[in-house]
């Protein structure tokens, strides 16, 4: 038997009400997702910097520079868009503008005190026999109008903050870019201050969170304050010229005439397929239309389709083509004061480059032998510097290796130049010139020549060009397509460079096309290319050339943006000083014409079949 006082019972634990049961629950979820935010990154630390240091004019955000102008005061008038200058300005900004209504009735009640006050004035210094004082008798005019405008609803009055925080890399960047937009500022007469003591908060300010931390604001009504608004658009409508496309900013036409610029070259850069040449045909169909003369370089049988649509002239250009160019032609009937022994001059120096091209570089000794043989061979046709250009003949690339293997020294340069007078390429340049220009399109197709022979052709064909430009003013466009192959050769690259600075004197605008970016922009002379041309045209570009061509172009991050994920025929189109986003838009009718698309193409041919054989049918 077993006693029940000898067994030992455990205490039963009361039981926790539900209430505290739910409390701990939602305690313990509080804490797991208190856990799971530690792991958990968010937008504040993404965008926050890695440290801050301030000071008592300027910020230290990681290693940018930051600090804060606002402006305090206003002149009498400020012209519509005096702010313009400033939003352009090349340098990161971030610009606040904050609006306080005051209501009318406040205001008109201080307005009335002040004109009170100041007809006070002016009426005592009458008495005393004082002279009027003008600045007394304008504020009244202007307090006057303003109590008409706002007691019919015309205006309404704020009290409106401006503040403006500029970025730099270092400290005396900094000072440069603050004395710069205060510079820009005063010369419109608004007078600003930089947030001393009070950095962190103007940066607080211009942050888009909408507080305003400084509070410094200035009585304005709503039409100065409209005039600072920074809806500021590239506006490149003009009454005269054609248009290129459609102004992605504000959907209106950009219409432009290139030769109103101080030169009328153009630079066209865009990886393939991104409608560099669907553009500048676009261009070229357009210029057609208003009268100018246009020559094309075309290395591809791109434009042969065009030139058929407009009846102009195609020249294919190749070792067996029936069409020949000699380079030994002198420009014609050139008037002013131009001496025919400069033109001789300029013509020797010209195929002394194309020489280089074809048989390398030469020595010292070899350049001076050259140099005189060409003289002598122009001299053996009767050219020399008192010669009357217009009815001579020129000699040819035969004519010299003659001279040459007569020279001493001469016999090694007239066996290199064999190969192109009676050897394998003696097809391309030992021949008078057949070419006629007379045509408002003209066509040159390089696309059957071989690679080795493509700069020497281009460069014989520009000269050709030149000539041609220089013997009889015209309105006139050049278009080089894939421009690199010269810019291969410093002595190419170099005619180009001079036909570009000089070409403006003969009312001709050269267009250059590539798309190898970076052999064209890191070249010297193809630098200099862009820079002697007013308007610039860029459309899409590949991530490895986008990162020269925003150094020299200077581009925002968004218009780098743009070029990089922009679709076909979109881009950027400068013109002088202004610039705008593009999109490139064609007609149906034109589109059928420049095309480039060989899907397209295909379809026009096959169309081109079924109508010449219902014409068939139909006899």
């Amino acid at each position: 038997m077993i006693k029940i006082d000898s067994i030992k019972t455990e205490a039963i634990p009361k039981p926790i009400p539900a209430k505290e049961v739910d409390n701990m629950k939602a305690k313990e979820a509080l804490e797991a997702e208190k856990k799971y935010r530690e792991g958990v990154t968010s937008v504040r630390e993404l965008v926050a910097p890695s440290s801050m240091a301030i000071t008592n004019d300027y910020l230290r955000l990681g290693q940018k520079f930051v600090r804060t102008i606002f402006v305090f005061t206003f002149p009498r008038y400020v012209s519509l868009g005096w702010f313009a200058p400033v939003i352009n300005l090349n340098a990161p900004l971030d610009i606040s503008m904050f609006f306080y209504p005051v209501p009318a009735k406040i205001v008109l009640k201080q307005l009335k005190n002040k004109v009170g006050t100041l007809e006070a004035e002016i009426y005592a210094e009458a008495e005393k026999g004082a002279p009027r004082d003008p600045i007394k008798e304008t504020a009244l005019r202007d307090v006057e109008s303003l109590r008409d405008d706002l007691t019919q609803g015309i205006e309404k009055f704020f009290q409106y903050a401006l503040y403006i925080t500029v970025y730099a890399d270092d400290k005396e960047e900094l000072d440069k870019l603050t004395d710069s937009v205060e510079s820009i500022i005063g010369a419109k007469l608004v007078m600003s201050k930089r947030a001393l003591y009070q950095a962190e908060q103007g940066f607080n300010s211009t942050l888009p969170l909408g507080n305003d931390e400084i509070m410094v604001s200035v009585n304005m009504n709503s039409s100065p304050a409209a005039s600072s608004f920074p809806f500021i658009s590239s506006d490149l409508t003009s009454d005269d010229g054609i248009l290129y496309g459609i102004n992605r900013h504000n959907n209106s036409l950009i219409i432009f005439d290139r030769f109103t610029l101080q030169n009328a070259n153009a630079c066209v850069f865009a990886t393939s397929g991104a409608g560099k040449s669907y553009a500048v045909k676009l261009e070229v169909l357009r210029s057609l239309m208003m009268g100018t003369e246009v020559i094309i370089i075309d290395p591809e049988n791109e434009y042969k389709y065009l030139a058929e649509a407009t009846n102009g002239t195609y020249v294919n250009v190749s070792l067996n083509s029936e069409s020949k160019i000699n380079p030994f032609d002198l420009p014609r009937g050139v008037g002013g004061d131009t001496k025919p022994a400069d033109i001789l001059r300029s013509a020797v120096i010209t195929i002394k480059g194309l020489l280089k091209i074809m048989l390398g570089e030469f020595t010292h000794q070899e350049d001076s032998i050259i140099d005189r043989a060409i003289l002598e061979t122009y001299a053996k046709k009767d050219i020399g510097p008192d010669s009357d250009l217009s009815i001579v003949e020129p000699p040819i690339m035969s004519d010299l290796e003659q001279v040459l293997a007569g020279m001493e020294g001469g016999e090694d340069l007239a066996l290199r130049l064999q190969k192109y007078t009676t050897g394998t390429f003696s097809g391309l340049l030992n021949n008078q010139t057949n070419v006629d220009m007379n045509n408002q399109l003209v066509v040159f197709s390089v696309r059957d020549l071989e690679d080795e022979l493509r700069p020497i052709g281009i460069y014989t064909i520009v000269n050709y060009i030149w000539n041609v430009v220089r013997s009889q003013m015209k309105k006139r466009i050049l278009v080089i397509d894939e421009a690199w192959w010269l810019m291969q050769h410093d002595d190419s690259a170099k005619f180009i460079f001079a036909l570009v600075k000089r070409c403006r004197k003969y009312y001709l605008g050269v267009t250059t096309i590539t798309q190898d970016v970076n052999d064209f922009l890191n070249n010297k002379y193809g630098r200099a290319i862009v820079t002697n041309s007013a308007m610039q045209i860029l459309l899409k570009q590949s991530a490895a050339a986008i990162d020269n061509v925003q150094k020299v172009f200077m581009l925002t991050e968004g218009e780098k943006y743009l070029l990089l994920e922009g679709r076909v025929g979109t881009g950027i189109f400068f013109a002088g000083t202004k610039h705008a986003a593009i999109q490139v838009v064609a007609s149906y009718a034109e589109d059928q014409v420049i095309t480039s698309d060989p899907k397209q193409l295909l379809e026009i041919e096959e169309a081109k079949k079924e109508f010449a054989a219902e014409q068939d049918n139909k006899k």
